[in-house]
């Protein structure tokens, strides 16, 4: 299967995200690999079988959402030096969304810009992080404050890679299957309330229909001036529940759970979802094995970390909620702040 990424805003950007297993591979510029410890002990050797380049790299880095860093960046940058890369050379994303974000953003920096390719191995890139050119990385304040919309030139999805994937990972990928079918497709949310998403072919399914949803999104409105923006369902939340843990406590996607779980309690508080279909959402996330609560340490200043987000401007939080019914969304500014306050009260041991 093939779903084409074609810019509404640039009639030059446009590529293919090919959902199938990995074809043979064959480059006539040098290429870098970048991975980390954990999938190139897996997959490494896989790989390599299916390129053909002049002049091949692999630049090894530590595994973990820790890790996604200016010096790791860096690194990558000194290793495409010293390997004396040029303008024409290309890169290979080749793990999971924090790889991704990280090789793509160095692709950008490097000599201005050379090429890179995504080939994701785990659900989460799979059907959200490889698609739509994101890249960047997290500092002190929060998650992804640095980077740069950089497309790729090719997205290479085989499922094969996710036969190594762990439980957790797994379900954290699940996270962000919900958060587009909550958004925008409710056929697709009962979908996935009806199967078992282990299964191979319901899995080819959930990765085929979220790329579907995340290309149209991504076709409209590359840089996230418009719709672009309700991807980040459950995200607002979760960024913060992520900056206060280190990043070490929480994979993404069960950090995005809980957030979607915190947004759809605003959403209720609102009036804009009724009770039944939150607790849908939540029946969902929890048999999916994705946590729902969170031990609230101060309800103060998580609401402060919200301004830190990129998704805020002007002094004003942007929070994407689900309104009506699961499949319809809204985005909406200046919530009160005790309003906002009273939903994080509410988190710990009583959601």
């Amino acid at each position: 299967m093939i779903v084409s990424i074609k810019l509404s805003s640039s009639e030059s950007v446009q590529y293919d995200i090919t959902i199938d297993a990995l074809r043979n591979l064959s480059f006539n510029r040098k290429v870098a690999i970048v991975t980390n410890t954990t999938v190139s002990t897996l997959h490494l050797d896989r790989l390599l079988s299916k390129i053909d380049a002049p002049q091949l790299e692999v630049v090894t880095v530590p595994d973990g959402e820790e890790y996604k860093t200016l010096s790791t960046v860096e690194s990558i940058l000194e290793t495409l030096f010293e390997a004396k890369f040029d303008r024409k050379s290309l890169l290979i994303a080749f793990g999971g969304g924090v790889i991704g974000d990280m090789a793509g953003f160095a692709a950008s920096l490097y000599q201005r810009g050379v090429d890179f390719i995504q080939i994701p191995t785990t659900l989460l890139s799979q059907v959200d992080a490889s698609v739509g050119g994101k890249t960047g990385v997290n500092n002190q304040y929060g998650k992804n404050l640095v980077g740069a919309f950089y497309q790729p030139k090719a997205v290479h999805i085989d499922p094969y890679f996710l036969s190594t994937l762990p439980a957790r990972e797994f379900a954290a990928g699940i996270a962000e299957v919900i958060k587009m079918a909550v958004m925008f497709d409710r056929g697709f949310f009962e979908y996935l309330e009806m199967n078992d998403l282990r299964h191979d072919a319901v899995v080819k399914e959930m990765i085929a229909r979220s790329v579907t949803i995340k290309a149209n999104v991504v076709n409209q409105d590359e840089k996230e001036a418009g719709i672009r923006a309700v991807l980040n369902y459950g995200h607002t939340f979760g960024h913060v529940i992520e900056n206060e843990t280190s990043y070490s406590k929480y994979l993404h996607g069960e950090a995005v759970s809980i957030g979607m779980v915190m947004a759809n309690e605003l959403a209720v508080e609102l009036g804009l979802l009724s009770r039944e279909e939150a607790n849908r959402v939540l029946n969902l996330l929890q048999n999916s094995g994705l946590p729902t609560k969170y031990p609230m340490r101060n309800v103060d200043s998580f609401y402060e970390h919200f301004f830190l987000d990129k998704k805020s401007s002007s002094g004003k939080i942007k929070f994407i909620l689900p309104q009506g019914k699961i499949g319809t969304h809204t985005i909406r500014e200046g919530i009160d702040e005790k309003l906002v306050k009273k939903v994080l009260s509410l988190f710990g041991d009583n959601i």
